[in-house]
């Protein structure tokens, strides 16, 4: 008799929330360049969803006088797995933000919220409401949806398995830096390649938030719209080798990197074996060769400016 298979208790990331001083010129950049939708606001913070996504929001805004990563959200099947989650946790000595609860936000729900061994919070929640969302068009280069949110750490090895141990994230490949080890570590709590990637930096901070277009011409033409309206392209465009997504890098108003993809690879599972791709074949972090080179500019910019939010809960 083959032994039951592991239950995960993360299906998906569902948001991410941001706060900065710059609410106003932040909320512009989001919704009328990126293309996401506001879908409600409150007291100085705004929801923003994507047009393709059930999600009641992607994206978070918040004013704030620090520029900070408020929380990290992600699914959970039932209120019950949310329940056993919380316990877990505590019995492994995670700190809690609280209990789980009813959530008072866009979609409610009910969830916990913890930090994360860098300090991030992190919220898994479940009975959130679905949001009426449509097919996105061809030709129409707005997100489709959430893809992926890259973490940086100064302990990147220690955060990788604090994500493995607690939230059961398996590793789907690693990036290889000659000289300096390794680099980035992707990680999935689905079939798709990674949700989550962990990237080796000076501080804790926001590495990108990274958005799924409908298809390959969406994705051009929102890169186009980016470079036609003076956005600062951090890198791209081109075609990662990990994930086997196209990538187009831009800053937001508030100096953290964002993410224009589409086709990020879904895996199988049962059978995935986790590689290691050194970045000296220069068609790991770009098969097509149309990228920019990889250089100081890009990593610094990537680095982004130390998170001021660490083990302190957002007020909302």
């Amino acid at each position: 008799m083959n032994p039951p298979a592991t239950k995960y208790l993360i299906t998906h990331l569902r948001h991410v929330d941001i706060a900065m001083p710059e609410l106003d010129t932040q909320l512009a950049f989001y919704r009328d360049l990126w293309g996401l939708t506001e879908v409600a606001s409150d007291s100085g913070i705004h929801f923003l969803a994507a047009e393709g996504s059930p999600e009641q929001y992607v994206v978070r805004l918040r004013k704030d006088p620090m520029k900070r990563l408020d929380l990290v959200s992600f699914g959970a099947a039932t209120p019950a797995d949310v329940d056993l989650l919380s316990s877990q946790l505590v019995r492994d000595g995670v700190r809690l933000v609280h209990e789980p609860r009813v959530l008072d936000t866009a979609g409610g729900g009910y969830g916990v919220r913890f930090f994360d061994i860098d300090g991030r919070v992190v919220e898994v929640s479940a009975d959130v409401a679905v949001r009426a969302h449509r097919v996105i068009e061809e030709r129409e280069s707005i997100p489709v949806r959430l893809s992926h949110v890259v973490l940086n750490s100064p302990s990147p090895e220690a955060t990788v398995a604090w994500y493995g141990r607690h939230l059961q994230f398996r590793l789907s490949d690693t990036l290889h830096l000659p000289g300096r080890g390794d680099f980035m570590w992707f990680l999935r709590c689905n079939p798709q390649h990674h949700s989550v990637a962990i990237a080796r930096g000076p501080h804790v901070a926001l590495h990108h938030i990274s958005f799924e277009m409908r298809g390959i011409d969406e994705y051009l033409r929102g890169t186009g719209r980016m470079l036609r309206n003076d956005i600062e392209k951090i890198w791209g465009p081109g075609r990662h080798k990990a994930g086997d997504n196209t990538f187009s890098y831009f800053l937001d108003k508030a100096g953290n990197t964002v993410e224009y993809t589409t086709e990020l690879e879904n895996v199988d599972e049962d059978t995935w074996h986790p590689s290691v791709m050194h970045m000296s074949d220069p068609a790991v972090t770009d098969q097509w060769g149309t990228a920019n080179p990889v250089n100081e500019f890009v990593a610094a910019k990537s680095f982004n400016d130390p998170d001021k939010g660490l083990f302190v809960a957002p007020p909302v």
